[in-house]
């Protein structure tokens, strides 16, 4: 993880973010929504420095990855960019990375408290492979946009070290399970780049906003358009249970004809043969107060809202269009048109000089919430089965 502040929080109005996101800032001057807008205009940068960079150098690099990970990556071109996962042995995401080459290395791009242990995991994996692994988190940092910028990106290998983010179009190899008309994605507007930079381009890039030459983001405003675009992130939507395809990250993350990977048996039959237990919905969240409920925040039926909860909030944020809205993993088997209510509070919990039997509970406070079914009930089982052989 980056340990020092990055020179972005000196800005004037600049609010220092939480984690997932603690090091860069939040907002700028409480105008969180304008800088979404202008964001999404491509006309703001976005401070991601405390993103975790490593690089991966020696010419068995590719080759190397591509037998650990999901993607098919052992031809890709200096220039090119990609997403990857790591699975666990029962095909649980572990690491989720963005990577790219430049002819020389191969630069990984994680969640900020991930990277030490990616770095470690794949030193560990090296054998006799011709690799040599390095966490370049300290000097490099990535600077993000939604549209073409120059940045100044440094280019160690002769090629500008920017990375174009797979989700807005998918990739060759993969298939999607959302369920809508694939040209009218919200990924579509989600046109990530992430520039690296070094510690001078990042002072250089400030003062550029300094002098009003650019506009500056801050996280909330990236985090916003990320959700409105359905786009998952490791620090958000995933727990210790997560599949690809609850997240609909076969269409970014995982090729589906390439050779064998750690995983590759659960990828394959959930594909083929089952359905993924959970599914990334979007939710419409009623109020206009400003209150969002928090990453976990239980999720109801609106029919029996103090039943059995059917899944958990992952995102919730502001969108300068569509208002409060939220990502959230609900079980498979939720009517896809069933109104949902989400808990917006939760009963007090009693302090150590006040009785148990003194505390009055607080009625727990709900949102009504409406959904957008992003991964569908139906996805998977792309293998017909004939009735005789189907397991009874």
């Amino acid at each position: 993880m980056k340990i020092s502040e990055s020179p972005f929080l000196g800005l004037p109005g600049a609010v220092a973010a939480a984690a997932p996101d603690a090091g860069v800032a939040a907002h700028y001057g409480g105008t969180p929504l304008r800088e979404q807008r202008q964001l999404a205009r491509g006309l703001a940068i976005v401070d991601c420095s405390h993103l975790g960079i490593i690089e991966v150098s020696g010419e068995d690099r590719l080759t190397w990855i591509d037998s650990l990970t999901t993607q098919s990556i052992a031809n890709i071109q200096p220039g090119e960019s990609a997403e990857n996962l790591l699975l666990s042995p029962q095909g649980r995401i572990e690491f989720a990375f963005g990577m790219l080459d430049d002819g020389a290395s191969t630069w990984l791009i994680s969640e900020p408290d991930l990277a030490a242990g990616l770095a470690e995991w794949l030193h560990k994996m090296r054998f006799r492979m011709r690799v040599v692994v390095t966490d370049r988190s300290a000097d490099l940092f990535a600077i993000g946009t939604l549209g073409a910028q120059d940045l100044g990106a440094v280019a160690p290998g002769g090629v500008p070290l920017v990375w174009h983010d797979p989700w807005t179009t998918g990739v060759e190899g993969a298939v999607s399970y959302a369920a809508i008309d694939p040209a009218e994605h919200p990924g579509h507007d989600f046109g990530l780049s992430l520039h690296l930079v070094d510690a001078a381009g990042r002072e250089a890039l400030v003062e550029r906003v300094r002098s009003g030459e650019l506009e500056a983001a801050g996280a909330m405003a990236l985090n916003g358009l990320r959700v409105a675009a359905w786009r998952p992130r490791q620090a958000y939507e995933f727990d210790d249970r997560i599949i690809p395809h609850e997240l609909d990250l076969l269409r970014s993350a995982v090729h589906l004809n390439k050779g064998c990977y750690r995983g590759q048996e659960t990828i394959a039959k959930v594909h083929n043969l089952g359905h993924p237990p959970r599914r990334l919905v979007q939710l419409d969240l009623e109020g206009t107060d400003g209150r969002l409920p928090a990453k976990g925040a239980l999720v109801h039926l609106g029919s029996d809202p103090d039943g059995k909860p059917v899944g958990r909030v992952t995102s919730a944020v502001m969108h300068y269009e569509s208002g409060p809205i939220a990502l959230a993993l609900l079980k498979r088997a939720v009517d896809p048109t069933a109104e949902l209510v989400v808990e917006l509070s939760e009963n007090v919990s009693p302090v150590e000089d006040v009785q148990p039997d003194a505390v009055e509970e607080s009625p727990i406070e709900r949102l009504a919430a409406f959904q957008t079914v992003i991964v569908s009930p139906e996805s998977g089982r792309a293998v017909s089965i004939p009735r005789g052989l189907r397991r009874k």
